[in-house]
């Protein structure tokens, strides 16, 4: 096929091509929030219908359907936490709402990937979106010099609920309280949440076969995670280059000629080695030294409110926190205290559990199959920023790798 050619070839390719290349007018309308959830969920209804009405049969993996097992104890998590907590009624159904639009979305869009969804057509579409961005991107500059208001709106869209306004609005550039230099977040709720997605984007970029798209992905993506100015979206970025890097050239002997020699002098001197790291690293936390000491409190709040209050079940709802951390949400800017927090061991173990036995099923296809390592970068990345995000409030946004995942993991299905 023409690698300039790629177009949707049927309701389920356009629903996704046009909710991936639609984001900046869904940015404009503050509709991000809500796209995501509507397609998964008209998604999922359209493929049970082909199953059970038309009679279509489609290739399930066992991992696809151990993530259906895990998001619904994440729903059971959240039912019994409620009932043992006196939450009430309202709470509970507020919440269950919630689940829907956050966790469930994990093995909803997983699960998508069974459909006839071409990868290409995800990668492609998100390179559009990194043109978008690069076509914007003088405008929201612009507004930073002009000291425009940083914020425009606030959609009334957000009257559905969320996790917060900044979910709604339409937000041209930010201020970094501590330092005041500029950030910028685009179409995402925060300036991190904006550096994943470029990460992201960076992913899909490395497959796709047109150098002109390949060059606004890569133009794009890297200017997300630059004007994001997240660390971890830095370091995420790197990774991913040498993983990809290694996928390409683990066959070549000059990997082995260079990492060998490499490998003994890191032996050789091992120790100064670990001092630089450790040095690099102190001053990575204290690029941002407030928000490493919030993120921290923020932590240990959760750990020690979970140990000794909820630790099965979790508390079943978030809170916000003390003065200590500015009244942040206890558990937030990490996955695994979120989880142990408002779900408890069980929300956290089925989270952990569903990542690892995915990265087991796509391990072995990772140098057979383009789309495993493509799939196992996703994981990888979605792994890192769980000690810097809540997967279940970005689900909304990374929704395509998810899909991307399922298509592996399908794909594996259909040749094992």
């Amino acid at each position: 096929m023409d690698p300039q050619a790629y177009t949707p070839e049927n309701s389920d390719e356009r629903l996704v091509w046009y909710s991936i290349t639609g984001t900046y007018l869904f940015w404009l309308l503050g509709a991000m929030y809500v796209v995501a959830p509507v397609i998964g969920w008209i998604l999922l209804l359209r493929f049970a219908k082909k199953i059970l009405v038309n009679q279509q049969h489609f290739v399930v993996s066992n991992t696809q359907k151990f993530w259906i097992v895990a998001m619904s104890l994440m729903l059971l998590a959240l039912v019994v936490a409620h009932l043992t907590e006196g939450l009430g009624v309202a709470k509970l159904i507020k919440s269950s709402i919630g689940w829907a639009k956050g966790w469930a979305l994990l093995a909803i869009f997983p699960l998508i990937g069974s459909l006839n969804i071409r990868p290409q057509i995800i990668y492609r579409a998100c390179c559009i979106v990194c043109k978008h961005t690069l076509i914007l991107l003088p405008i929201f500059m612009l507004a930073w010099l002009l000291k425009l208001p940083t914020t425009l709106y606030t959609s009334p869209l957000s009257i559905i609920g969320g996790p917060g306004p900044e979910f709604f609005s339409v937000s041209l550039y930010e201020l970094d309280p501590a330092s005041g230099i500029p950030r910028w977040r685009l179409f995402t709720p925060w300036a991190p949440a904006l550096g994943m997605m470029g990460n992201l984007f960076f992913i899909f970029t490395t497959q796709e076969q047109s150098k002109r798209y390949r060059f606004y992905g890569f133009a794009g993506s890297l200017s997300m995670i630059l004007l994001s100015q997240s660390r971890l979206a830095l370091v995420t970025y790197l990774l991913l280059i040498g993983f990809f890097m290694f996928i390409r050239w683990y066959r070549s002997p000059w990997l082995y000629f260079v990492a060998s020699p490499a490998l003994l002098f890191l032996g050789f001197s091992g120790y100064s080695v670990l001092e630089k790291v450790q040095q690099s690293v102190d001053a990575f936390k204290n690029a941002r030294a407030g928000s490493t000491r919030v993120r921290q409190e923020l932590g240990n709040i959760a750990l020690e409110r979970w140990a000794n209050e909820a630790v099965i079940w979790g508390h079943g709802i978030v809170e916000k926190g003390p003065h200590l951390v500015e009244y942040m949400v206890i558990g937030s800017h990490h996955t695994w205290y979120g989880l142990l927090f408002v779900k408890g061991l069980v929300g956290a173990l089925a989270l952990a559990s569903a990542m690892l036995v995915t990265f087991i099923s796509l391990l072995r296809f990772i140098f057979s199959n383009a789309i495993s390592a493509v799939a196992v970068a996703i994981l990888l990345q979605m792994f890192l920023y769980t000690f810097g995000e809540n997967l279940e409030i970005l689900a909304y946004l990374f929704w395509p790798g998810l899909i991307i995942i399922g298509i592996a993991l399908k794909q594996n299905k259909s040749t094992s």
